[in-house]
């Protein structure tokens, strides 16, 4: 089997790849390119950058198999990947434990006003009166998605002391087991002072937050977005930070990445992080070596 790689994965899934397939890395090509070169491969092996699209999947005459290394499959037509016979799975277990860490993160750092006191800190300024935060013991976490991601981060949660509202389709009774409580989407909005999102972006969950949502929270409440951006309707969420419908937002995915020309990269009451959910050593040698041993086992 030959494998095309279009995005970089660690060494180590290279090297397990190497072990049974004829392996290309041909990473940061543009369109054109993987056009040309994508016809003479079995499989492909792409992260979030690559856009697997209908002409893309045309192209490839005797793909097989796309192994996605990490969650999400919004970048890839799985229509026309069914149609085409041509098999998609991805790595949901490998990002797990770094997306829950980042998403405490996020909320810590503004509990505690880290971003403003590294950078007054900096500028040689001595602001402490002015940075007086908040703890998260007793404040109530809602988590939008029970799934692996939203139960690790209930899990941290909990041990920092935060009560827990959950709302999904499926019910987890790990998350109940943790003394999570599962509530309809308005009163989880209602009542929690921070929501998290940890839903796939599908068509029902796009803009699954927009003006009436964020409309139910709380003045004091914070919306954390390490999930994907369009879960989010960008416009509405800075109309609502304009006119403090709340308090602030922590946002690692926007609706178009970079923003380079958002609104939110001028607001004040919001913390902006690169896409960083999977970006740790761990996370991504796990997701390289997660989509080495899903070709082989496909190949099997």
């Amino acid at each position: 089997m030959k494998v095309l790689v279009t995005d970089p994965i660690h060494e180590d899934g290279i090297k397990k790849l190497e072990e049974f397939a004829d392996v290309e890395v041909a990473t940061g090509l543009d369109q054109e390119s993987l056009l040309e070169k994508v016809p003479d491969f079995g499989a492909m092996i792409v992260r979030s950058a690559t856009k697997v699209g209908k002409d893309l999947l045309d192209a490839g005459g005797n793909l097989k198999l796309i192994v996605r290394a990490g969650v999400g499959l919004d970048n890839i037509d799985l229509d026309t990947a069914k149609e085409r016979n041509i098999k998609v799975v991805n790595t949901p277990e490998a990002p797990t434990t770094a997306v829950a860490e980042l998403t405490i993160s996020l909320m810590l750092a503004w509990a505690r006003k880290i971003p403003k006191a590294d950078k007054a800190m900096k500028e040689g300024k001595w602001i402490k009166s002015q940075l007086v935060g908040t703890e998260l013991k007793d404040k109530t976490l809602g988590i939008i998605g029970t799934g692996r991601i939203g139960r690790e981060v209930a899990r941290r949660a909990k041990a920092l002391g935060m009560n827990l509202l959950g709302y999904d389709v499926e019910k987890s009774d790990e998350f109940k087991e943790m003394g999570g409580e599962y509530v309809g989407l308005e009163e989880l909005l209602q009542n929690s002072d921070y929501v998290t999102l940890h839903v796939p972006l599908i068509p029902p969950t796009r803009h699954m937050i927009s003006e009436e949502e964020l409309n139910l929270m709380k003045s004091t409440a914070v919306l954390v977005n390490a999930a994907r951006g369009p879960i989010v309707d960008e416009e509405a969420l800075i109309k609502a930070l304009k006119n403090e419908k709340i308090a602030g937002a922590c946002i690692d995915v926007c609706e178009h990445d970079p923003p380079e020309e958002s609104p939110l990269t001028q607001l004040d009451n919001v913390i902006l992080t690169p896409h960083l959910g999977a970006s740790t050593r761990e996370a991504q040698r796990t997701a390289g070596v997660l989509a080495a041993e899903k070709i082989r086992e496909n190949l099997k």
